[in-house]
């Protein structure tokens, strides 16, 4: 492009799916997600939570009607493979930071480091990092932190589901695989580690591999950049709306339910329904031909389907 040019006006299309992008280190995940909107040019795209510029791995990008479920896979589990030096703390939990303490570091074994993790599972408090996009008064705390300024922070309940020794190095390095809940901060996780084995440490690499379930090989962007010219390459690499939502019970209804369904009215839950469904329970609503129409709920009362979340793909009853 010509210095001074405008950029080519961008013909935005309709697209419908999720994809796993493999964010590499050094973008924001707002970056990344503009990057692969403008490759797949999506008229709607959102992305599923915030994964730190130094992490590398998997980030769920929404296009179209996935974007009514990127909440739910925001409030998923993630596993996460993370290296570990060990004897100097950062400033910023990671590589990026200055070191402000070192400490010597005790003879370590693999068995005794995998006694110290397998204490951190289970759910537990966790204080968030200074160096974080949480915000104090309208001010993301990384910015006070650059300019010297601590606040204090309130802890966060989180869940730590497995926590695995992958690697132990006699140099002091260690890496580990956690699985855990949402808001669980890995850098400060990584901090706590190192305390419990009698030193300090930060992370010196961080990947994420799994998000809600979606354990799929990640799209790297040299891959979507050379298939950009072929749309339906592209699109060939999305998941399905629904793959956000194996977690959930689902529920074909009939041609007349899901007609109504899909115009937002309640519809009864059929006697015998596999499985008990309490009160509030959410539910993957597919038509009378296996479409995926979308997301319902139990009434109060336990014998109807109310809908949360249409996808507006879905046929709609002639009025």
């Amino acid at each position: 492009m010509t210095p001074g040019a405008a950029r080519p006006r961008v013909e935005w299309r309709r697209v419908d799916g999720i994809l796993l992008l493999d964010k590499p280190v050094g973008l924001s995940s707002n970056q990344a997600l503009q990057q692969a909107r403008r490759l797949y040019r999506a008229a709607k795209a959102g992305h599923t939570g915030s994964l730190d510029p130094l992490a590398s791995g998997v980030l769920p990008l929404c296009f179209g009607q996935a974007t009514k479920v990127a909440g739910l896979l925001l409030h998923s589990d993630k596993t996460y493979r993370a290296s570990l030096v060990l004897g100097s703390r950062t400033a910023t939990g990671d590589r990026e930071g200055a070191v402000v303490e070192t400490r010597p570091v005790p003879p370590l074994t693999a068995p005794a480091v995998r006694a110290v993790l397998e204490g951190f599972v289970g759910e537990r408090n966790q204080i968030p990092p200074m160096y974080s996009a949480l915000k104090r008064d309208g001010e993301a705390l990384y910015s006070l932190a650059r300019r010297g300024v601590e606040v204090e922070r309130a802890a966060r309940r989180i869940r730590i589901l497995r926590l695995a020794l992958e690697s132990l190095t006699d140099d002091g390095c260690l890496s580990f695989e956690v699985t855990c809940s949402k808001g669980t901060y890995i850098r400060t996780l990584g901090e706590e580690v190192a305390t419990a084995l009698g030193t300090c440490g930060h992370l010196a690499a961080l990947r994420r591999i799994e998000v809600g379930g979606l354990a799929r090989p990640p799209h790297p962007f040299a891959e979507l950049e050379r298939l950009g010219p072929d749309e339906r390459a592209l699109d060939a690499l999305l998941l399905p709306v629904d793959a956000a939502l194996s977690g959930l019970p689902s529920v074909r209804l009939g041609t007349e339910e899901g007609a109504r369904f899909c115009h937002g009215q309640s519809v009864a839950l059929a006697a015998g329904f596999p499985g008990a469904l309490g009160p509030g329970t959410r539910l993957r609503a597919y038509d009378a031909v296996g479409l995926f129409i979308g997301i319902g709920a139990v009434d109060r009362a336990g014998l109807a389907i109310d809908p949360l979340r249409l996808m507006t793909t879905a046929p709609r009853a002639s009025r």
